[in-house]
């Protein structure tokens, strides 16, 4: 094997020059040669002809998996003293069905079953969700006082059905987050503490609506911004004194709908004196 020597700096003085054309097209072809992609904060990142991998991107609006709730096992087991009477429309699977009691509700025990009625709403079928719904607002409307007991045990089913990121899923909550605050004495004063495991989605869904113009459509509850408006106005509203701070602590592009007592004494006062 020969062995081939370095050229000295005569040789390379005499060598004939290539013209710039083509170096140009050299150094072209040498930028467009494919760089390795390596992980960032490593080492591999400093190193020449590499380029970072960028982050992957996440879609916080994708409707996450869900397990199989309690209601369902419980349902299937059938550990349920209720069910839906009538068959479901196929049209329109979420039109109201009346319930079957097996049992009569007020004599039930409401830590017991209205966390499980409550689990139910994160259920991916709709009969199921239906059922559970339902059921959960008969137990409220009828004894809407025994909701304050059970108050702490009903937050994570409720975090739980606005964690699946589903709009369906998440307005059937507000709704019976609503009847509960309207219905039940000192519920709302009650959830202040639970605002940063409830009003987290909120955050995300408030700002999505429609732009009708001029136009007006009465039918608010199927649109999942305006739900969101409405429930913030009613804890706002029965929530006491500490409900706006929290509240703005979680949703920051709120803004207050009730009007201070406090300005409106001020008010009555400067009146009085002219």
């Amino acid at each position: 094997m020969n062995d081939k020597k370095c050229p000295d700096l005569h040789e390379r003085a005499k060598r004939i020059h290539e013209p710039g054309r083509v170096c140009r097209e050299l150094l072209y072809l040498r930028s467009k040669r494919a760089k390795r992609e390596v992980p960032a904060f490593t080492y591999q990142a400093l190193q020449k002809g590499t380029v970072v991998k960028p982050p992957t991107k996440i879609d916080i609006f994708k409707r996450q998996p869900v397990k199989e709730t309690v209601f369902k096992i419980y349902f299937m087991r059938g550990d349920i003293p209720v069910a839906l009477s009538g068959r479901s429309n196929k049209q329109d699977p979420t039109k109201d069905r009346p319930l079957r009691w097996h049992c009569t509700p007020e004599d039930l025990d409401y830590c017991y079953y209205l966390p499980i009625f409550l689990d139910g709403l994160a259920d991916i079928d709709s009969d199921t969700r239906l059922l559970a719904v339902n059921a959960a607002v008969d137990l409220i409307m009828r004894q809407p006082h025994k909701v304050l007991p059970v108050l702490p045990k009903l937050i994570l089913p409720l975090k739980r059905a606005f964690q699946t990121r589903d709009k369906g899923i998440i307005i059937s909550a507000l709704k019976v987050l609503q009847l509960m605050v309207r219905l039940g004495p000192c519920v709302g004063q009650a959830l202040v503490p639970f605002y940063r495991q409830l009003l987290a989605v909120c955050n995300l869904y408030k700002n999505i609506n429609v732009n009708l113009g001029e136009g007006i459509d009465p039918d608010r509850s199927k649109r999942i911004g305006d739900v969101i408006e409405d429930t913030l106005k009613l804890l706002e509203f029965c929530g006491g004194p500490n409900a706006f701070i929290n509240i703005k602590y979680m949703v920051p592009t709120y803004e207050s709908s009730v009007f201070p007592r406090c300005q409106a004494a001020d008010i009555q006062d400067v009146s009085a004196k002219h």
